[in-house]
């Protein structure tokens, strides 16, 4: 009994210190990689110090040209943009560990009906990890994922959803000659073929959902920024009232928000998409020109009230 006891203890010593030094080199590995992931997250929770802060999915990532829309408006921006972040849950873990080390003047978070529609999706949520406990409120989201007791026990497991991208970009760069965030998407070899029309969204709104984009307005008030909402071209139709949701939870809010969607910028052009939702580089920029203007708009309406 007094070996097996010994040999458990053993084991667990080991464990624990595979897994601590595991943690130390993979944290190395995250603060260090050139995937496209990391270089904006460390930018995001340690480095950014911008006048705008542009937030959202691939969509946000794909659309907006900081240089562009810092030329217009004199100001500093930065894309924090990340493909595949999903939904309010990754961009309000993104805003707090941004708002633990710098207050933009503007943050543009690039929305969609996601945010606040549809079941509670956290399988995301493990990108994130890595930054886990430096900051309670982004922290939070780990605790409804019920993901936080995990990363709370295992460093090493804290690395685990994004391993293999950040091990690659060691060797292979795919961040690359980007422009404050944004990486040109060269022309697509295809375009949409069809226009797509939407009717009204068959997703049911999310309380919990609601509740963080709620608190991701309330924190950007608590640090005197003004949020802007944008809604930003897609290649397709829509019924008037698809974004109904955002557009009572910004006028609730008093929040504005841009929506070139239903404007359908962009709908008799399918050369300027690369599938229904992104736009690849040319069209990007001109987009980012247009946007910077209205933004522009914004602030001098802003000014003048």
């Amino acid at each position: 009994m007094k070996r097996l006891l010994i040999s458990i203890v053993f084991i667990l010593v080991a464990l624990f210190a595979i897994d601590r030094l595991g943690g130390v080199v993979m944290r190395h590995v995250s603060q260090n990689t050139q995937d496209i992931f990391g270089p904006k997250m460390k930018h995001l929770a340690i480095d950014a110090d911008e006048d705008i802060i542009l937030m959202g999915t691939s969509r946000c990532n794909m659309h907006y040209v900081p240089s562009i829309i810092s030329d217009s408006l004199q100001m500093t921006v930065y894309n924090g943009g990340i493909d595949a972040t999903k939904d309010i849950f990754s961009h309000y873990i993104m805003l707090g560990h941004l708002l633990s080390h710098h207050t933009p003047k503007i943050i543009v978070l690039d929305t969609r009906n996601e945010d606040l529609l549809g079941v509670s999706d956290f399988s995301t949520i493990g990108f994130f990890a890595p930054y886990f406990g430096r900051n309670e409120g982004s922290d939070s989201v780990m605790r409804e994922a019920g993901k936080y007791w995990a990363y709370k026990v295992s460093h090493l497991y804290r690395y685990n959803a994004k391993a293999p991208s950040n091990l690659l970009g060691l060797a292979v760069n795919s961040y690359g000659s980007n422009d404050n965030g944004y990486i040109p998407l060269a022309r697509p070899d295809s375009h949409p073929q069809a226009l797509i029309h939407k009717d009204v969204t068959n997703l049911s709104p999310d309380s919990l959902k609601h509740e963080y984009y709620q608190r991701f307005v309330r924190h950007c008030r608590e640090k005197g920024i003004t949020l802007i909402l944008s809604i930003s071209p897609c290649y397709s139709i829509i019924d008037p009232s698809y974004y109904a949701a955002l557009y009572d939870f910004a006028e609730h809010n008093q929040i504005p928000l841009l929506d070139y969607h239903s404007a359908e910028m962009f709908i008799d052009c399918p050369h300027c998409f690369k599938d229904d939702h992104h736009l690849w580089d040319s069209s990007a920029r001109i987009f980012s020109a247009h946007f910077a203007h209205d933004i522009k708009q914004l602030i001098t309406d802003s000014t003048a009230n």
